[in-house]
């Protein structure tokens, strides 16, 4: 497959990489730093860009069969931002498929059936911004006609791939407190290939 990949330099994106890689996918990178890529590889394109330029987004969408986006939010409104420039390119070029990796915020509360985690006493965060920006993103994709899932970890210590986890649609496993960034990336990569979570979020820990 052709495989776009945002947010490659981050924690899980730049852990999806090799898994990418390791199966002979052609992956290309849409990155605003280049030299962070520490990869050489013949089936691994670089292209520098800026998720907020829509020229950047449609150049690097063209001739792809599925875009993962592991974008952070850093602190900023660049997710939301970029997401409608996303849709907007993917729908354009005629890709369906998008995986991105949001977070246990914006999976339901199990508490407030009507609320997301993060607006109920489920949610540890004191902050709220960052789900709020993952929120955005959830109903811009659910208004598009993608084939979208997003993959909702809990707390992401770097940790190692352990290869088991447990994962639940649209909710965080009970009890669960932690997935590692490597098992995240992993599970991530593999719905490419899977269709069980098409339109979902997915809680993901251990």
């Amino acid at each position: 497959m052709n495989i776009l990949l945002l947010g490659a330099t981050g924690r899980v994106g730049s852990q999806i990489i090799p898994y990418a890689l390791h199966e002979g996918h052609q992956v290309t990178v849409f990155v605003r730093t280049p030299e962070k890529i520490q990869i050489t590889n013949e089936n691994l394109t670089i292209i520098q860009g800026n998720v907020l330029k829509k020229e950047d987004i449609v150049r690097a969408m063209h001739g792809m069969d599925v875009v993962i986006s592991a974008l952070n939010t850093d602190g900023t409104t660049t997710l939301s931002e970029s997401m409608p420039l996303i849709i907007e390119a993917m729908e354009n070029e005629g890709i369906k498929r998008i995986i991105t990796i949001g977070t246990a915020g914006i999976l339901q509360s199990r508490t407030t059936p009507n609320s997301l985690r993060y607006q109920s006493s489920e949610s540890k965060r004191k902050s709220t911004r960052a789900a709020e920006e993952h929120h955005k993103v959830y109903d811009l994709l659910k208004q598009s006609n993608l084939d979208w899932t997003i993959v909702c970890p809990t707390y992401l210590p770097d940790g190692k791939r352990i290869g088991k986890y447990r994962i639940d649609r649209d909710f965080l496993p009970e009890g669960g407190a932690e997935i590692s960034v490597h098992d995240t990336a992993e599970f991530t990569f593999k719905q490419i290939k899977a269709s069980d979570y098409i339109k979902s979020r997915v809680g993901i820990c251990y």
